[in-house]
């Protein structure tokens, strides 16, 4: 056992000098990072109160200074911005005369590479993008979960090594990630990790309509075990009534989110949709029970009534035709009348969902609904995975509440006015 006293970092010969331009959620622990691994931060940035109070406990007795003033001191600068706001940063200090040659440039947004530095190039500087997939809160516990968060490095091949050594010196795993694939790395991480604060945030409240007094001990367990199995198992760990091609079961799950959550009624379709074609894809779901389930889902596809038949006010057209049942002057007849269950329709909601019988489940099918991009797709992903909120459960000012947090409006992007929010 090795008994010899470590040293404190302090004590230690600095090997580089660290400044933070934009004290977010993510800056202030890198930087800390940087520290324990014996580098030295001299600066940082910071314009909202919570900012200066994040830095100031993170990064005690770091003085605070402009983004140039930043540069000017620091031999490996951190810019932790907000995805929109690094392009007229990074173009403005490199205009300013902030960037001097030889300097180590590092941004950790995920959308971008390292190309979004090439102006901070043209002046020398030698650029790294370094993302952490990890949520931030702004607190000391960042830090500690640096060990072993994986982070996307891209670079210059022949600043490749030096990237992936920082990572290293910050407890974190390096993974190459090509410039090219940027955006694609940072939807992926969006897709798992935004998406998933928002589906469990919705299951919490309707538990909470359903009764349940404490949907997060509930959860809990259970999503555990499927993320566990998840990540082990990939599309055989998928289970539920999607997966069996209970169409009654989903049926009724819908009827269900329409009167209590209809916000909620799009997404159980755009997801119950993709489980529903990974399930066919791996042969979970048999081709026989596809059918009426397929069924059910495009028939409350958006832009139709909860019949199944298009919306009243849905505009007509060569695959949007007046339905019967709309039409004022038609008599009332038994498909009018109210199910027991709720339903309309003579057959209760798992036969009104079926629609007319095919010769199979294809993909391209008239049971198959196309897909249509969602206007949010481009949700922005920081870091990697979007963060708990901070210990005052306010929103932060100055940016994304972690990796992965959802965009805001660029501030100024000048380098002496740069908006300090976290990384991007």
């Amino acid at each position: 056992m090795n008994t010899t006293p470590q040293a404190d970092p302090k004590d230690r010969p600095a090997r580089l000098t660290v400044g933070v331009v934009g004290a977010g959620r993510v800056g202030p622990a890198l930087a800390a990072s940087l520290q324990l691994a014996g580098h030295r931060p001299v600066a940082v940035s910071g314009v909202s109160d919570a900012s200066r109070r994040r830095a100031a406990a993170l990064l005690p007795d770091v003085p605070l200074m402009t983004p140039a003033e930043v540069l000017q001191h620091a031999e490996l600068v951190l810019l932790t911005v907000p995805d929109d706001a690094l392009p007229g940063l990074v173009t403005g200090l490199a205009e300013t005369g902030a960037v001097r040659p030889g300097q180590l440039l590092v941004h950790t947004s995920g959308r971008y590479g390292a190309r979004v530095l090439d102006p901070a190039l043209r002046a020398g500087a030698l650029p790294l993008a370094l993302h952490p997939a990890m949520t931030f809160t702004g607190t000391p516990v960042d830090v500690q979960r640096l060990a072993g968060c994986s982070f996307g490095v891209t670079a210059p091949e022949e600043l490749r090594l030096a990237a992936e050594a920082l990572v290293i010196e910050m407890g974190g795993e390096p993974e190459w990630i090509a410039e090219d694939r940027r955006p694609l790395y940072h939807a992926a991480l969006a897709l798992g990790s935004n998406h998933l604060i928002t589906l469990v945030a919705q299951s919490m409240e309707l538990l909470r309509t359903a009764g349940v007094t404490a949907p997060d001990r509930m959860l809990g367990p259970l999503l555990g075990a499927s993320l566990d199995n998840a990540l082990r198992s990939g599309d055989a760990a998928l289970t539920g009534p999607v997966a069996r091609g209970d169409a009654g079961t989903v049926a009724a799950h819908i009827v269900e989110l329409r009167e209590h959550a209809p916000q909620a009624v799009a997404g159980y379709l755009a997801m119950a949709r993709a489980t529903a074609d990974r399930a066919l894809d791996h042969g979970l779901l048999k081709p026989e029970l596809a059918e009426d389930l397929l069924g059910v889902l495009a028939e409350n596809a958006p832009g139709t009534s909860p019949t199944g038949a298009p919306a009243a006010d849905a505009p007509a057209g060569p695959d949007r035709t007046p339905d019967a049942r709309t039409d004022p002057e038609r008599a009332p007849g038994p498909e009018d009348v109210p199910a027991p269950d709720g339903s309309t329709g003579p057959d209760g909601p798992t036969d009104a969902a079926r629609g007319p019988a095919t010769d199979g489940p294809a993909k391209d099918g008239p049971h198959r609904r196309k897909r249509t991009p969602d206007a949010d797709a481009d949700a922005d992903a920081d870091a990697g995975s979007e963060g708990a909120p901070a210990p005052e459960g306010t929103p932060d000012p100055d940016g994304p509440d972690g990796p992965t947090g959802p965009e805001r409006p660029a501030g100024p992007t000048g380098p002496t006015g740069t908006d300090d929010g976290g990384a991007r």
